[in-house]
């Protein structure tokens, strides 16, 4: 379900209501809310009036980053992904800043020490919210934000940090939608009540559709995780298929692989974090911890000890080596299949969004040249300038 809330002060000031705010709420199956109108009314009471801090900016458009050129003006709201210190041969101190929204980030030329002193970027530090204005210069075929004024810091009380965070494309809803599916596709009554446990929680899968599945790698979104275990089940059940595995048993480990991610990580107005517990054990522990707490927990036994031994490998060996997280390699058939999908998964993730850096093509390049592309191995990948159709 979502809830659209407009912004009713800029009616009439640029010819009516505009959205700036969706919230989408998970639901599945033919599980629905019990008073969706009155929910939704308050949704909207909690969302407006929006801050006036933005009332200024409330009217323009949204800024897709990537697709700013030289010499585009920028005239909105940003969240600082990151902030440097450092100085000239000289010693004189210079601030640089990487901005980012939903679209992506950018980063802004040199804030000189003149500008320092006078104020420029006062409040600027990792995860505040700023208004900014400037433009879009070049340096070194690399666009950058020229500030233009100094930065107004936003109260962070009176934002959604989501709103200025990486954000999958598409309906989540068709997300959750292929995955019941799935899960409504294995005919083991053991393996649909673990999976149960999960994914008929309707806390943990908002916790689920919020986190991203990685911090800075791939699908490092709001909606990350959700995205990426839809693309590891489909890969790995394609492939439990042609090779006449258990399509039962791979689908389980799929949904399952990185639900550990739901206690491994956050979001916060630093961005996309690692709890505690992230730091300390890590989401590949995490879920087989998770796991074995929901097991332990149910009203009756719900698999044997050997089948909880199975379900608990798929979690600890999807990284497929000790060197990449797992302390054990596959060892069934399931296993191997489900680590070449999350494999797969977030590989192609990878090449994907180094093939949209606008960065990394600057000038009209086919070929990656005048950056590293660490997620790809710092490869030359080559964006074709032709299509296949017609």
């Amino acid at each position: 379900m979502r809830v659209q809330a407009s912004c009713t002060e800029c009616a009439g000031r640029d010819g009516g209501d505009h959205p700036i705010r969706t919230v989408h709420l998970a639901s599945y199956g033919t599980v629905g809310l019990a008073k969706p109108k009155a929910l939704a009314e308050k949704l909207r009471r909690a969302l407006l009036p929006h801050p006036p801090d933005f009332s200024t900016f409330c009217a323009m458009p949204p800024l897709v980053l990537p697709e700013l050129a030289f010499g585009d003006r920028v005239q909105h709201v940003l969240r600082v992904v990151e902030r440097a210190e450092q100085s000239t041969k000289n010693g004189e101190p210079f601030v640089r800043l990487i901005l980012g929204n939903a679209s992506g980030h950018i980063e802004t030329s040199p804030i000189w020490s003149d500008k320092l002193a006078e104020g420029w970027a006062d409040g600027a530090e990792l995860g505040a919210v700023v208004q900014v204005i400037g433009r879009i210069s070049r340096y070194q075929a690399k666009r950058q934000l020229e500030l233009t004024a100094p930065v107004r810091v936003i109260p962070i009380e009176s934002v959604r940090i989501e709103e200025f965070l990486p954000t999958i494309d598409g309906d989540v809803t068709k997300l959750w939608d292929a995955l019941d599916r799935y899960r409504s596709e294995i005919t083991s009554p053991k393996l649909q009540r673990v999976l149960s446990l999960f994914f008929a929680d309707d806390d943990f899968r908002v916790r689920f559709e919020r986190i991203p599945a990685s911090l800075g790698g791939h699908h490092a979104q709001i909606g990350g995780l959700l995205l990426h275990v839809w693309e590891v089940t489909r890969i790995a059940r394609a492939i439990a298929q042609t090779v006449r595995a258990n399509i039962d048993l791979v689908t389980a480990g799929a949904l399952l692989h990185d639900i550990g991610k739901v206690e491994a990580y956050d979001v916060t107005t630093a961005g996309f974090t690692r709890t505690a517990a992230g730091h300390l054990i890590e989401h590949v522990a995490l879920g087989c911890l998770m796991l074995e707490r929901k097991l332990t927990g149910a009203d009756a036994m719900l698999c044997t000890d050997e089948e909880r031994l199975e379900l608990q490998h798929f979690i600890l060996s999807h990284h497929g080596a000790l060197e990449f997280g797992s302390p054990v390699r596959p060892l069934t058939l399931e296993a191997e299949i489900l680590h070449w999908a999350d494999e797969a998964s977030a590989k192609s993730n990878d090449m994907l969004e180094s093939l949209g850096d606008p960065d990394a093509f600057a000038g009209g390049e086919h070929f990656a040249t005048n950056r590293r592309l660490w997620r790809v191995d710092n490869r030359r990948v080559w964006r074709r300038p032709f299509s296949w159709e017609g």
